[in-house]
């Protein structure tokens, strides 16, 4: 009776899903690994294979978000001091992939002749889909178009004035060149600094140090929301107004996150430098206009709503039986002297620093711009205080009723059907990423890079530090998937490994990796010990 133990004694010892997630977070291996079944199609062999599960985020596998991050700050620092031009020119195609093309013409010219007939065309679309295929196997990027004619889409134009409260930029003719200047100093060193960026969005009104408001009631939430879901078209029309007034293809590398206030801002690793004054024209000239039907009058409330009309695949009015107007109706009606829904702007407080490279604020900025990228906006700041939930509270519920797109549920409320619109809508209840708390509005995407940063894409990075690894143990990195089949297994298959046997193997190949990767490491210093020696003996 002496070892019997109470049950607040014996819940107070760790659980062995506990332990083994707590050695899998210690050596780096994921904590949500995912089964697939890779079956050659040679020999109809089948092998079991645990990868890690890639999360982003470090509140769904802190492994893989931590893994993520060290990408991104090696996709930074690749591009952002670069001495040359990237290289972006495709590879020359080959003889077969020559005679593919012309097959693919001569089938389309049939297809044309024989569509303008009035013939059957299955035959020549599999032919051509079999074309197509062969193509996209070879790693030939892009699609031509199956043949069928489409009628062009009218573009609907808006006025090209710019705001009469705006200051105008002058726009320079932009040369091909993403590098920096140069600079030589008086006793003839070149520099070529680049520089670390932050823009944020305006003022709401006046905040507190923990970034609550001090008066709530005269606080504009609803330009805090609207700013918030529209920062991804006002970065990028940032972005454009700096090319065209810098006068060359800017590239940058930046990242979204949420100032204590709650606002989103933009962190940007900049290749090249612009002087302060330019910056403060360009940010003071910066705005993006939303036009979007007014959304002023409410026409339905969640005691009456718009009801389904299944044969027109449109919403309408219980009361009168009249269908709501569609979403290019609604823009249709929207005249020319009207004014937009909503005008973002950035604030005029701006940070810019000059950044050298290989100084030690090059790994500072990097390490600021990637800080919060395993964290979702809402987790950024944690509220501490009953007056900081509140502050979210107030915004979440100004979220609620704001349409976030086009394809909104909250623009039944407003008497409008919401473009592509399906059974089953709520105002107030949209799925959209931007309505959830922990987005916060910013529904976008949280890195941005621009094409020509490093010529790479974060799979090139991936495949680079891949390529290292694999040389670096001496294995052979190159294998055809093409000549498997991968499945991913689910719970209904005989094969199917529970969460905690995939842990566990996860782990136990973690370490077997770790410790061959270590092994390697020291025969490689003792290699170039011994070539050291052996230099200074001769």
């Amino acid at each position: 009776m002496a070892d019997r133990k109470t049950r607040a004694e014996r819940m107070a010892r760790p659980h062995i899903h506990d332990v083994i997630r707590a050695v899998a977070e210690e050596h780096g291996a994921c904590t949500r690994p995912v089964q697939l079944r890779k079956t050659s199609l040679a020999t109809d062999e089948v092998e079991q294979v645990i990868i890690p599960c890639g999360a982003t985020m470090a509140s769904v596998c802190i492994p893989c978000a931590e893994r993520n991050k060290v990408l991104r700050a090696a996709q930074c620092r690749e591009g952002w001091h670069l001495e040359h031009e990237p290289v972006l020119d495709p590879d020359p195609p080959d003889d077969y992939m020559r005679w593919l093309g012309e097959k693919r013409a001569d089938l389309q010219a049939d297809r044309d002749h024989g569509e303008a007939s009035g013939d059957d065309m299955s035959e020549l679309d599999e032919l051509i889909s079999t074309v197509d295929d062969e193509l996209r196997h070879l790693g030939v990027r892009g699609n031509l178009s199956n043949g069928s004619r489409r009628q062009a889409k009218m573009r609907r134009k808006r006025s090209t004035r710019r705001c009469q409260d705006t200051p105008d930029l002058p726009r320079r003719r932009i040369i091909t060149r993403t590098v920096g200047r140069t600079y030589t100093s008086r006793d003839g060193k070149v520099f070529r600094p680049s520089m670390f960026l932050t823009v944020t969005c305006n003022s709401y009104g006046k905040v507190n140090i923990d970034g609550t408001p001090v008066d709530a009631e005269s606080y504009d939430y609803r330009r805090a929301v609207r700013d918030a879901l529209h920062f991804p078209a006002l970065f990028d029309r940032l972005i454009q107004n700096l090319r065209r007034f810098a006068g060359y293809d800017l590239q940058y590398f930046a990242t979204i996150e949420p100032q204590r206030r709650l606002a989103p801002h933009a962190h940007m690793a900049i290749r090249g430098t612009i002087p302060r004054a330019d910056l403060r024209r360009v940010v003071a000239a910066t705005y993006h206009q939303v036009w979007w039907p007014r959304t002023d009058d409410v026409r339905f409330t969640s005691d009456r709503l718009p009801v389904w009309h299944e044969a027109t695949g449109l919403y309408l009015n219980p009361e009168t039986g009249e269908l709501l107007p569609t979403w290019d109706e609604a823009l249709d009606a929207i005249g020319l002297d009207d004014t937009p829904l909503h005008v973002a702007r950035l604030g005029s407080k701006f940070d810019a620093q000059g950044v050298l490279a290989g100084s030690k604020d090059t790994s500072r900025c990097i390490g600021y711009l990637t800080k919060y990228l395993v964290k979702d906006i809402g987790a950024c700041h944690e509220p501490e205080t009953d007056a900081q939930r509140k502050h979210v509270g107030r915004l979440v519920e100004a979220l609620r009723f704001e349409p976030c797109s086009p394809t909104c549920a909250n623009w039944l409320r407003y008497g409008i059907n919401p473009k592509n619109p399906r059974e089953g809508l709520i105002p107030g209840a949209c799925k959209g990423k931007a309505h959830r708390p922990d987005h916060l509005g910013y529904a976008g995407r949280r890195v941005l890079v621009s094409r020509k940063w490093s010529g790479k894409t974060l799979a090139d990075h991936r495949g680079d530090r891949k390529a290292w690894l694999m040389a670096t143990l001496g294995l052979s990195a190159t294998e055809d998937t093409r000549t498997y089949r991968w499945e991913r297994v689910t719970p209904d298959d005989p094969d199917y490994l529970p969460p905690p046997r995939r842990l566990v193997r996860i782990v136990a190949e973690r370490i077997r990796w770790k410790q061959a990767l270590d092994e390697a490491r020291r025969r490689a210093q003792g290699s170039t010990v011994e070539l050291s020696a052996t230099g200074r003996a001769a």
